[in-house]
Parts: structure tokens; sequence; C-alpha cells
């Protein structure tokens, strides 16, 4: 009997060549995806944003982890910056530190409670308004984000938890970008960054933090539509999705490879502004997604609905 490996390629079954043209070529695939890869998270430089996008850049969230790392960031960059925040000293506090990091840049800073009511986000989006008013923004970044002080069930939510957590993440987001984007839009240049998250993304579900998730999932799929109705007019539109950094938000113990200082992630966060519309900007959080990419969802779901329910059985055990 003649086995395939051991006739001429005229002899070769059909089956046989298909198999082998698919095999070919999904193995190219795989290995062009990972070059691919290692240009993205090492080889590819960041952009000049001061000279594409503009001079100006607003940072909401900017007190505290990755928005402060932002800010600074940009500052470093040459850009000039205006910090948006809750907390006048804090907002203070981090307009002195990136000074001194940048002592070229000037700063303004804008107090506003995005969690506020509809008097105080009117208020807040108004002087935002006013603070960038004749200023050349090329950059804006949507950093704020709130989510829930402790995991629970949806119906175990307290109203005015899960209300701020849409305020802040989804409705101050699209206000702020409203207020934003029409001067880019002139002007035929800018970027407008949105801080998403993993659990919208990474797993298939987030359960214990529901409304959370779904928060991030809209400001995802809004920056993505935005970007395919602005690219036209020159402004990129992208939702950038870390995993888990070092913050306040996220509080780790002890050290992690695969969870960044907020120095770090944003360093990886302004190189990829202007690229793709979805991206992972710190390498290592790539990798995650991409093993968790290999496991089934009900798998991941049942991973995250026990690490849910350890994390609310911890807190109500204190």
């Amino acid at each position: 009997m003649v086995v395939p490996w051991q006739s001429s390629p005229a002899q070769l079954p059909f089956w046989f060549v298909v198999l082998a043209a698919v095999g070919l070529r999904t193995a190219i695939m795989c290995v062009g995806r990972f070059f691919s890869w290692l240009h993205r998270a090492f080889l590819r430089p960041g952009k000049e944003l001061f000279r594409r996008y503009g001079a100006w850049a607003v940072v909401t969230g900017a007190t505290d982890g990755i928005g402060r790392a932002l800010a600074l960031e940009l500052a470093r960059q040459g850009l000039h910056v205006v910090l948006v925040g809750r907390n006048p000293g804090k907002l203070s506090s981090v307009s002195n530190e990136v000074r001194e990091a940048a002592p070229a840049c000037k700063v303004r800073t804008v107090v506003f409670d995005l969690a506020g009511d509809d008097a105080e986000m009117s208020r807040g989006i108004a002087a935002l308004e006013t603070a960038v008013e004749g200023l050349d923004v090329g950059v804006l970044v949507n950093n704020a984000g709130v989510t829930y002080p402790c995991a629970a069930y949806f119906d175990e939510v307290p109203s005015g938890v899960w209300e701020a957590v849409l305020r802040v993440n989804a409705e101050a987001t699209t206000r702020i970008t409203r207020a934003v984007l029409p001067a880019m839009a002139a002007k035929g240049r800018g970027a407008v960054v949105n801080v998403g998250s993993g659990s919208s993304v990474v797993v298939p579900a987030f359960p214990l933090y529901a409304v959370y998730a779904a928060t991030k999932a809209y400001i995802d799929r809004l920056s993505r539509c935005l970007n395919a109705e602005y690219k036209d007019h020159g402004i990129d539109v992208q939702c950038q999705i870390p995993l888990y950094v070092a913050t306040k938000m996220s509080p780790v113990k002890g050290y992690s490879p695969f969870i960044p200082s907020p120095e770090e992630y944003a360093k990886a966060a302004i190189r990829c502004i202007g690229y793709e519309p979805r991206c992972v900007p710190y390498w290592r959080h790539s990798i995650q997604w991409f093993f968790s990419s290999l496991l089934p969802d009900s798998l991941l779901n049942l991973w995250r609905l026990q690490v849910g329910i350890s994390k609310r059985n911890e807190k109500n055990i204190r």
C-alpha cells in the first residue's frame, strides 16, 4: 500500500493537498501575527503628539493612578495639560508635580465631580469648555472611572453606587467628549483616548461587577464607532484596554510581573496613541489576553464568578 508521504506530488490525494495548504496558511498567519505583535509591543515608535495633534492635552481623573501618570508623561512629551478632577487639593499637588517634571509645561485645572448630579454635571462641562476655549487641544484622555467598593450581586449594589458608576464611566465620558471633539473636527486633527477595561473584552463576563463591566463595554463600542465616524476628519479615537494596574482602584498584594505600576503603564499607553482603535498597551497584559482566549467561556465565567464571590465573602467577614 502506498501512503501519501511516499507518493509523488502528482499522486497525493486532494484532501491531503488541501489540509497541507490550510496548515501552511495557518502557520504563516500565526508567525505573521507574532511578529506583528513584537513590532507593536517593542519596536513601533510613538507618534509625536504635539506636532500631529496639537499643543494641549486634557486628562480626566488626573489626580491619582493612571491619570496622574498619564498627565506627567504627556507633559514630558512636550504637551501642555488641562487636569480634570474633583479634589482641588490633589489637583494643585499634581499641577506642581507636572511643572517640576516639565518646567516649560503650562497647566490648567478644572474641578469637576463626574459623579455629581445633573446640575454638577452641567457646571463641570461648562467649566471645562471655558478652560479649553481658545486652546489647541490635540489629545483628550477620558481616564476617570469608578467601580464598586466591593464585589456584589447585581441586586445587592446600592442605587447610589451603580448610578455613580454609570455617571462617571458612561455619561461623563460621553459629555466630555462632546465638549472637546467638535473643536478637533473643526481644525482637522486630534486624538481621543478612552480608557476601557479587560472586564469588558478579555473575559466573556465579569460577575459581581456587572454594571462596571457594562459601562466599560459601552466605552469600547463608543470608541470604535467614533473612530469610524471621525477618521476622515483627522481624529483618531482609541479605546485602551488595561488589565490590573497597581492603583487604588485595583489594589494588589505583593509583586506580580503582570501588574505594572501606573508609570510603567502610562509610558506604554502613550506609545499607542494614534494607532489601532482598540489596543492593549502593556505587553504583558496582551500575553494574558492571548492565554485567556484559549480557554472556554464557561471556564472563564466560572473562574471569575468564584473570584467575585470570594471577594464578596471577604468583605462580609470583615
